[in-house]
């Protein structure tokens, strides 16, 4: 008969195993000294609830994904635009018929969005009470702001981080810059909560450029398979030398704290056949993580395999073994302590409460969140341009194209 001593030498024997292989692993039921089974069997029916257990659920993959407290929103855009005009807009002939400023879903592959200037993308809107995340593959996007900055960032893997505190208006618009084509945009925008107490801070944007963000390419799975690891926030997913050279999230930004909040933005890019083992989160259970599988075929997670774009939503105090299939997987990771502040939201404004959310549309009936110091509502900065950020304080960084970029070879 299994004893409990036995039930503990197979946990532990697991828990070696599964640091090495990846598998989930979370501490199995206690077994009752009444059941006659063999070592295999015990061994057999653990591993089969350390998969299990490593899943919270699955449930299809939508638009927007359905993210969890402290995220609010995450949307993902993959546009492949055909050669740019001189506006830096696609040819006047393919807008007709586009239901232009609120064009979205389209069958030919590309999207105007809201934009109604010929070029897409997002005019002049508002936000307070969160912040929004950018994460560009390719393209470019221009940004202008009621703070009076603006910026260029893009291909290369390029984040803006804006902390939209009491009140900030924007706009971002998504340049054709080649023209002779393709102008391929392909990018995430995520929402991420802010707590109560941090819901009026002053508005404020940081650029994270690509070649900031650390990432590792690891080796594992099939011969010559790999993953590419990009950390835009968070710790505990590579090397202890890499991540001391991760920019920190703006000031305000409740990522900043990551000891306490645990907050991270992770991508992961899989050949086929790599295997790659998401470790527990650094404060455990107290953490909810969300893996987004949105690109390839097939990806194992946890043992369970899945045949459709999905949202996983993992126990974070589990590791976890993702296997892509055939083509390769590409994945999209968020986790953190959850705020648990109640969540009112109307629109591009999240408060805690509906006389909140009312104030917020009084003072943006007042003065629009400021001045706005553009030529227009969609401005778009000039096709030679290199990538830049210019911040309200008068501050500005300049960067080149990231070689090997289409930007590099205009």
């Amino acid at each position: 008969n299994c004893t409990d001593r036995d039930h503990d030498h197979a946990h532990a024997e697991l828990i070696a195993e599964c640091r090495q292989t990846g598998a989930g692993v979370r501490r199995p039921p206690a077994l009752t000294h009444s059941q006659p089974l063999s070592a295999t069997t015990r061994v057999s029916r653990i591993l089969a609830t350390a998969a299990m257990s490593a899943i919270v659920k699955v449930t299809p993959l939508g638009f927007p994904f359905p993210c969890i407290d402290p995220f609010l929103f995450a949307v993902y855009h993959d546009d492949n635009y055909p050669a740019g005009e001189e506006s830096m807009g696609p040819p006047e002939s393919e807008l007709r018929g586009r239901r232009l400023g609120s064009d979205f879903g389209s069958s030919t592959g590309w999207n105007m969005y809201h934009g109604t200037s010929g070029v897409p993308g997002f005019p002049k809107h508002p936000h307070r009470g969160f912040e929004t995340v950018t994460l560009v593959r390719h393209g470019v996007v221009d940004h202008c702001d009621s703070t009076g900055a603006s910026g260029r960032f893009g291909a290369g893997g390029d984040a803006q981080w804006m902390t939209a505190g009491r009140g900030i208006s924007h706009s971002e618009m998504l340049p054709l810059l080649s023209k002779t084509g393709p102008n391929r945009l392909e990018l995430f925008q995520i929402w991420l909560n802010l707590p109560r107490v941090n819901k009026m801070v002053d508005p404020h944007f940081k650029m994270l450029w690509g070649e900031q963000i650390p990432t590792q390419v690891v080796s594992g799975g099939a011969t010559g398979a790999h993953t590419k690891v990009a950390v835009i926030a968070g710790r505990g997913f590579l090397p202890a030398e890499l991540e001391a050279t991760m920019p920190l999230p703006p000031p305000k930004s409740y990522a900043f704290e990551v000891e306490q909040t645990d907050v991270a933005i992770v991508t992961l890019l899989m050949s086929e056949g790599a295997k790659y083992t998401l470790p527990p989160a650094r404060r455990g259970a107290l953490t909810k993580r969300k893996l987004f599988f949105y690109k390839g075929a097939e990806v194992t997670v946890g043992g369970r395999k899945l045949h459709s774009h999905s949202d996983i939503e993992l126990n974070a105090d589990s590791y976890v073994e993702l296997v892509a299939g055939a083509g390769g997987v590409e994945l999209l990771m968020l986790q953190g302590v959850p705020i648990a502040e109640p969540v009112v939201q109307h629109g591009p404004f999240v408060m805690t409460s509906r006389d909140e959310i009312m104030q917020a549309f009084k003072d943006y009936q007042k003065d629009e969140f400021g001045a706005w110091p553009h030529a227009s509502i969609s401005p778009v900065h000039p096709r030679e341009k290199k990538r830049f950020a210019k911040h309200g304080d008068g501050k500005s960084e300049e960067r080149a194209w990231p070689p090997g970029t289409p930007q590099s070879e205009l």
